[in-house]
């Protein structure tokens, strides 16, 4: 007996392939996701940090420090305003719009009279330092930067270094006598060789050597000048936002379904309505559902959060919409695959998680490999945080959401059309 209960359920299993792909596909395509976003952290296959490069000091130095952040495997720099490396060379202000509008996620400003101040062991107040013009809600670029800075500034020029070093123990200690002069001349070279063969090797060094060594570096944020905390919050109420909007519209759009196995479909085919404007009603009611949904989700976020909603509303009403145009275009195209409510909830379930996944809804595109990032704009849920990202974090206007306001409109329509198509074999002949 329990041998053909075995075999029935087997049996089951090997006729639905929602449920194989639930059982064996979903956790093994998780688990790669992840796998490849923390499991190769420092690996070839993490993505490289995008970091502009601003010198203003022009000493020899800097230069060197400059080109050992070139040699990192892992940063891509840019030093120019065209980002294919042509045209004039960023100044402060250019770097500073580039973070602003999320082109990189840091930009380093070497200030004037670094070289000549390198190995101050007295930072005073005066001293030049460092600056990192940082996008904070890259909790990721800007410390990997500052300590790739740190190893650079020491590695790339310890010759400099030394001699300034010298220096200063000449200014406070009364001078070298000409042995002491010459073995430090003669020590030079090696040390030369040395910091270049350590920074061609990738090796690293900590914070308090190159503080000790006169590097200063400060942390810039200028994406919450003038303005509170609460920004970041808008990441959040996004990706969770977008997540569960797709499982609404799913759940929603299965209305579809239960109209087919109760026979109202028929009937209401066979009035004046048609297929077609069937499903725009439905669009549309499942348009102004998400768009509910998501008002909920942000108004929380400002009640519970302090997240900065009214300041932006133009924006998010835009973004809203389109999103969930977008959202009720999905949700019926899975309707009309599917063939029951279970076979809509399992399928639907795999899509979702999987475009969340990839789509930033479950953890930043930024740390994933560049691959994937490229991949997660395939999804609804990358467009749609992209564009709340531009209206609550980087304050831009309403016309510079357009890419985003374009692409949700043509997935909006392109997914309703092809759910037309897919709704043929239910039209009245």
């Amino acid at each position: 007996m329990i041998g053909t209960l075995l075999r029935i359920s087997w049996t089951n299993l090997r006729r639905d392939r929602v449920a194989q792909a639930l059982t064996f596909a979903l956790p093994v395509l998780f688990f790669t996701i992840f796998a490849s976003v923390f499991g190769n952290q420092g690996g070839n296959t993490t993505s490289r940090i995008r970091v502009a490069v601003v010198d203003e000091d022009g000493s020899d130095f800097s230069r060197r420090v400059v080109e050992g952040l070139q040699k990192e495997n892992g940063l891509s720099v840019r030093m120019t305003v065209d980002d294919q490396g042509k045209g004039a060379l960023l100044d402060r202000n250019s770097a500073e719009a580039l973070v602003k509008r999320g082109d990189v996620p840091v930009a380093v400003i070497i200030p004037r009279g670094l070289g000549s101040n390198v190995a101050e062991f007295n930072q005073n107040s005066g001293a030049p330092r460092i600056q990192l013009l940082a996008d904070v809600s890259d909790r990721i670029a800007p410390p990997t930067v500052s300590g790739l800075l740190q190893k650079v500034a020491m590695t790339a020029a310890p010759d400099v270094l030394m001699q300034n070093g010298m220096k200063q123990f000449e200014r406070y200690a009364g001078g070298l006598t000409p042995g002491q002069r010459a073995v430090v001349d003669a020590w030079l070279p090696t040390l030369r060789q040395q910091g270049t063969a350590s920074s061609a090797a990738g090796s690293s060094s900590s914070a308090g050597s190159a503080s000790m060594m006169g590097i200063g570096i400060d942390t810039v944020d200028v994406m919450r000048q003038g303005r509170t905390n609460g920004s970041l919050i808008s990441f959040y109420a996004a990706g969770i936002g977008v997540m569960f909007l797709l499982f609404s519209v799913s759940g929603a759009s299965g209305a579809l379904l239960d109209e087919v196995d109760t026979g109202t479909l028929d009937r209401v085919l066979s009035t004046r309505v048609g297929m077609t404007g069937l499903l725009a009603g439905k669009w549309v009611f499942i348009s102004l559902l998400g768009m509910m949904q998501l008002s909920v989700m942000f108004l929380w976020g400002r009640l519970v959060f302090g997240l900065d909603l009214f300041h932006h509303l133009p924006g998010f009403a835009v973004m809203t919409a389109f999103t969930a145009a977008a959202a009720a275009g999905f949700g019926l195209l899975l309707a009309t695959l599917a063939r029951t409510r279970a076979q809509l909830s399992g399928m639907g379930t795999i899509i979702i998680l999987t475009m969340s996944s990839l789509g930033g809804s479950m953890f930043p595109r930024y740390l994933m490999p560049e691959a994937m990032q490229k991949a997660g704009l395939l999804t609804i849920n990358a467009w749609a945080i992209d564009g709340f990202t531009k209206v609550f974090w980087r304050d831009e206007p309403i016309p510079h959401l357009w890419p985003q306001v374009l692409v949700l409109l043509g997935v909006a329509v392109g997914l309703f059309v092809i759910a037309r198509r897919l709704a043929r074999r239910w039209d009245v002949g």
